[in-house]
């Protein structure tokens, strides 16, 4: 009885149509996966906003500050940020201490709440005196806790710690955001900066280095917003400072995302 093999042009049929329809698929599923990812960073800022809501209920609707670092409320102890005590004096990191983490069933580190699994370790430079994972989301202590902000405090301490009854455009205003500070490798940053900086005497400045990471497919930003609410954006030209870094902020101006009533400021 007479077996009839495959030829080698039928072998050679048979690979280029695999070859093809992984080529078909393959963009599909990458784009799955990108969708994925975005969809995680945004349960993870869920869970932030929502313990940043819970926050605020037990102290008398004030919100979270972004840090403690003055003397004053901590002695010679550690720094303290929304997501924990930062090891500078103790050498170790205390995420316990942060002042969100009462909230939240979950501690900094790789796959946890805080970190967008888009910007996983080893893609960025950790920031902070033990080199350990704290976040790659960025809070808006800008506006939210202006005399708790490091960095931009002494220039704009005066303006008002924010309740959340006092916050303007609650569904537009961003808390939280997916953040990244650039350089050569880009640092992660806990710290949402906006597109604008005050200059005193009611002047402003363009911030050449926003924080805002538009990190997920098509270019987009995962944010959540002070309503509870959680959204991407796409950036659109124009947004970004860091082309190559897809860095940058929501929009030009600092309404209504990030400092909603800037032009008010004296």
């Amino acid at each position: 009885m007479n077996r009839r093999g495959f030829s080698l042009i039928e072998i050679l049929v048979s690979v280029a149509t695999v070859a093809v329809l992984v080529s078909v698929l393959l963009p599909a599923l990458s784009a799955a996966r990108s969708a994925a990812r975005q969809a995680v960073c945004a349960s993870n800022q869920r869970q932030l906003v929502l313990g940043w809501t819970l926050y605020a209920q037990d102290f008398d609707d004030r919100v979270m500050p972004l840090a403690y670092t003055d003397w004053s409320l901590i002695g010679g102890n550690d720094r303290v940020y929304w997501w924990g005590a930062d090891g500078s004096v103790s050498g170790r990191l205390d995420h316990e201490r942060g002042f969100i983490s009462p909230y939240l069933d979950a501690m900094p580190g790789e796959r946890s709440v805080y970190e967008c699994p888009s910007q996983p370790d080893g893609t960025y430079r950790r920031q902070g005196p033990t080199d350990e994972m704290t976040s790659t989301f960025g809070y808006n202590g800008y506006y939210l806790s202006p005399s708790m902000t490091p960095g931009w405090s002494r220039v704009i301490g005066h303006r008002p710690w924010r309740r959340i009854a006092s916050i303007e455009g609650p569904s537009d205003l961003f808390v939280f955001a997916d953040t990244l500070l650039p350089g050569t490798p880009p640092r992660n940053n806990a710290l949402l900066d906006p597109p604008m900086l005050y200059a005193g005497r009611g002047r402003w400045r363009r911030n050449e280095s926003p924080t805002t990471s538009f990190r997920h497919g098509q270019q987009a930003a995962v944010t959540a917003r002070a309503d509870g609410s959680v959204r991407a954006v796409v950036a659109e030209p124009g947004w970004l400072t860091h082309v190559e870094m897809g860095i940058g902020s929501v929009g030009r101006t600092n309404e209504p995302h990030y400092v909603p009533d800037w032009r008010e400021w004296d």
